[in-house]
């Protein structure tokens, strides 16, 4: 029914169709959202070691805070998973594919580790993650033809990122 009153609306008055290439049309990708999240779920893993080492009372406050870190840690490794999924989907192209074509196995091998991050309390799996997506965030800047930097990040864990060099 609205989609009738739109089309007879549309005929009198000729509205302009928007297009758009993905979802945001604007253009900005960047592949530091997944690196972040990335690095969150292994902070989320060691917040879990350093509640479980301190022994103590594993009542309801305990049970409520390694609820929330696993909570966190899920949330973080699917949005990871997301951020490169989004990149991969609307920014690489089949010219980036010609030029990188570890990134199609890359890709892949970035979701199957967002899953057993998801799934366990892997920490070297997380810590592959992260830099799996580091990988996959300097083949993001190369083909921007942008060199890259790699840094210790400024929170725990100080793990390091991949930065684009800007000039």
């Amino acid at each position: 029914m609205i989609h009738q009153l739109i089309s007879k609306l549309d005929k009198v008055h000729s509205f302009e169709q928007a297009r758009a290439h993905c979802d945001i049309p604007c253009g900005i990708y960047d592949p530091i959202t997944a690196q972040i999240a990335a690095v969150t779920v292994v902070r989320m893993l060691d917040l879990m070691t350093d509640l479980e080492t301190k022994g103590g009372d594993k009542g309801k406050d305990y049970q409520n805070t390694l609820s929330r870190y696993i909570a966190v840690k899920e949330e973080h490794a699917e949005k990871a998973k997301a951020e490169i999924r989004i990149i991969w989907g609307d920014y690489i192209k089949p010219q980036h594919l010609e030029k990188f074509p570890e990134l199609h196995s890359l890709t892949h091998q970035i979701m199957m580790l967002g899953s057993k991050a998801r799934q366990t309390t892997d920490r070297q799996a997380a810590l592959d993650l992260v830099e799996s997506i580091n990988k996959f965030g300097e083949i993001f800047w190369a083909t921007k033809s942008l060199v890259t930097r790699r840094t210790k990040s400024p929170y725990n864990p100080p793990l390091e990122l991949v930065y684009p060099v800007i000039p």
